[in-house]
């Protein structure tokens, strides 16, 4: 990428993906990167401005994570959040301690000073905090520019040195002046001039992905869904022809589904097979119950079907997935732990027959992909098509994905779905869909006994699927959900109502 760069610095904390996204919303481009790689990222990438986030530990802590100091000789403006703050504050000889009081949540913080940082802020505003450190004796150099009542220092600052600092999380929405700031660092601080938008990226990856095929064929794995969808859309405006589309027909879909795929992708401009490969996945799945060894399985055999396609059509030098950063991240970005296995992350396998991987979203969130799909010109439906797991259904059913398992769920999911968009509550969550368990329960249908399957319903509502909120379906509508599952569906008894966010759970279950 050619475009201006913010470095965000991760030390584990959970709105690290939050961050990258904020600062893109703001037309500047991020990425995330581990602490422990972060100096000769920066060295080799030559960011405009560095953003150190929070994290779980104390900065006390004999194994707490620590930065080079050489990242402040570099003379590159740089933001600390909550453990980036106190990270910094320790660093240059200030002193870190347990508080007397923790604050977790919206909490009230006053400016002091009227800082680059806060200028665009109200001299009272609401932040969100999530703490039980602080800083109680402030570094030399370094100035008090805002305060709460039971943090003296929430907010700080050495404007020779362009180093800022904040006790709380601007980045999230709780935080009602959050975005002020980080634009102020961003504008005011780092001088950016905004060169990220999805023109932009777009006309890029085009040149890129002309350069890298040259003459030869691409094979994407065409899902359907939004991530492989746009991603068949920016290869096909770049090489035509050269581009096939293989969609797998896994036996993992929802209802229809695979049909559904088919028709929308067969008429366009685009070479299209559908390879139909149910009882090779369920194969492969039979007695398999840990979802990272399905997630592996799964992948796996995508690129083994693949390679079979490719054989057919001749020599294909590159396979294409719709990969997005936050499969990235999530799988394990340098030492960071690993959330969930994705199955397009982590390269190609060692007997793979493809030269190497096109990821032309590699680097875009969620709703950027959908951005990139509208500038496009694709058609809003395929754009905004709820988003579904490359594992399909083999992570929606709990333990062995079996046939029976997936009819009851596809069955019982269309039910879902139909009732939300029936009742127009679609347009106001984000995901929703079902998941079998692997607990079977008691129950009674008319005079009889029964033991069945419990089925889960989960909604959530969220702007970038890094964070996510439970979705408020109204009761009338679960009640008719709940019913009509029951008596239309066999072997379900019982049905449960998922109300965690993300964090502390995943959106999938698996």
């Amino acid at each position: 990428m050619k475009n201006e760069l913010i470095l965000v610095v991760d030390f584990g904390g959970q709105y690290n993906q939050l961050i990258a996204r904020r600062v893109r919303d703001l037309n500047v481009y991020c990425e995330v990167v581990p602490y422990n790689k972060a100096v000769n990222e920066i060295k080799r990438k030559k960011p405009i401005g560095i953003i150190f986030t929070g994290g779980p530990n104390s900065v006390y802590d004999e194994k707490a994570p620590k930065i080079e100091k050489e990242i402040f000789e570099f003379n590159i403006p740089i933001l600390g959040l909550c453990y980036g703050m106190q990270l910094i504050s320790q660093t240059f000889g200030g002193v870190v301690e347990k508080a007397d009081k923790k604050e977790f949540g919206k909490t009230l913080c006053i400016k002091d000073k009227n800082s680059k940082l806060i200028s665009n802020m109200k001299s009272e505003t609401t932040v969100w905090m999530s703490h039980q450190d602080q800083v109680v004796k402030l570094p030399e150099g370094f100035d008090c520019i805002q305060h709460t009542d039971t943090c003296p220092y929430a907010g700080i600052e050495n404007e020779e040195k362009k180093i800022y600092a904040v006790q709380y999380h601007p980045e999230v929405n709780h935080s009602e002046e959050g975005k002020e700031l980080i634009k102020s660092f961003l504008y005011d601080i780092c001088n950016a001039s905004g060169d990220w938008t999805m023109q932009n990226f777009m006309n890029e990856q085009i040149q890129k992905i002309k350069q890298t095929v040259g003459d030869k064929k691409v094979l994407l794995a065409l899902s359907g869904g939004v991530d492989s969808s746009v991603c068949a859309s920016l290869l096909s405006k770049s090489i035509g022809s050269q581009l096939t589309c293989v969609f797998v027909d896994t036996g993992l879909m929802r209802k229809n589904e695979g049909d559904e795929v088919e028709e929308a992708f067969k008429n366009d401009e685009l070479n299209f097979v559908r390879v139909n490969a149910k009882d090779r996945f369920l194969e492969k799945l039979k007695g398999v119950t840990d979802p990272e060894q399905k997630r592996k399985i799964i992948g796996e055999e995508f690129i083994r079907v693949f390679e079979d396609e490719a054989k057919k059509i001749g020599q294909v030098d590159y396979l294409a997935q719709g990969t997005i950063y936050p499969d990235v991240i999530e799988s394990g970005l340098g030492d960071a732990k690993v959330i969930k296995s994705h199955h397009n992350v982590g390269g190609l396998p060692d007997v793979v027959d493809f030269k190497d991987l096109i990821e032309p979203l590699r680097d875009l969130f969620k709703d950027e992909v959908r951005r990139l799909g509208l500038e496009l010109k694709m058609p809003e439906y395929l754009v905004f098509r709820q988003p579904f797991p490359g594992p399909g259904l083999g992570i929606r059913v709990m333990g062995e994905v079996t046939e029976e398992k997936l009819e009851i769920l596809r069955n019982a999911d269309a039910i879902f779905r139909e009732e939300i968009a029936k009742a127009g509550e679609d347009k106001n969550i984000s995901q929703y869909f079902a998941v079998i368990t692997n607990n079977k329960t008691v129950g009674v249908m008319g005079d009889f006994r029964t033991y069945d399957y419990t089925l889960a319903l989960r909604g959530v509502t969220t702007t970038d699927f890094m964070t996510a909120d439970w979705a408020r379906i109204p009761y009338e509508v679960l009640d008719r959900v709940s019913v009509r599952i029951v008596n239309e569906v066999e072997n379900i008894n019982r049905i449960v109502y998922d109300i965690t966010s993300k964090p502390p759970a995943t959106i999938e279950w698996e």
